[in-house]
């Protein structure tokens, strides 16, 4: 459902900023608006994630780390007892016990996000695995 809000620059500078990034984009000026807006918003409440554009779109990101999505995969899960995840995922990760615990308080709001993410990086894994053995296979023969 679309909620129409007027917005008025006093920036002028801003408003032609706007148009010439979404056109650079092929987006609209209200899509990238709303974009630029909710990234704003969520780096408000989240202060060490940051958004990267990438292959598949932009994607939330810890501040000079990796990407949320990979240290909630190293996370969640596995065989290593619950009290001991973040010290180990921040080790594995090379980062810092906070920064581990921003993507997982970013994951804890943006659950469904972070798992779509974790879900197509496991799908083009297994595509790409299995691109890799018909390959060998016809080396073989």
């Amino acid at each position: 459902m679309s909620h129409p809000v007027s917005v008025r620059f006093h920036d002028t500078h801003v408003a032609e900023r706007l148009k010439s990034e979404a056109a650079a984009r092929g987006t609209s000026s209200s899509a990238l608006a709303e974009e630029l807006i909710d990234e704003g918003l969520r780096t408000r409440r989240h202060p060490l994630v940051v958004f990267r554009d990438g292959p598949a779109g932009r994607r939330a990101a810890l501040s000079g780390g990796p990407d949320v999505w990979e240290v909630i995969d190293g996370l969640v899960g596995g065989d290593v007892a619950t009290s001991k995840r973040v010290d180990r995922a921040a080790a594995m990760l090379g980062i810092r016990r906070e920064q581990v615990d921003a993507a997982l308080a970013y994951y804890a709001e943006f659950t469904e996000e972070i798992d779509a993410h974790i879900e197509a990086n496991r799908q083009a894994a297994e595509e790409a695995e299995a691109l890799w053995r018909r390959q060998q296979e016809l080396l073989a023969g």
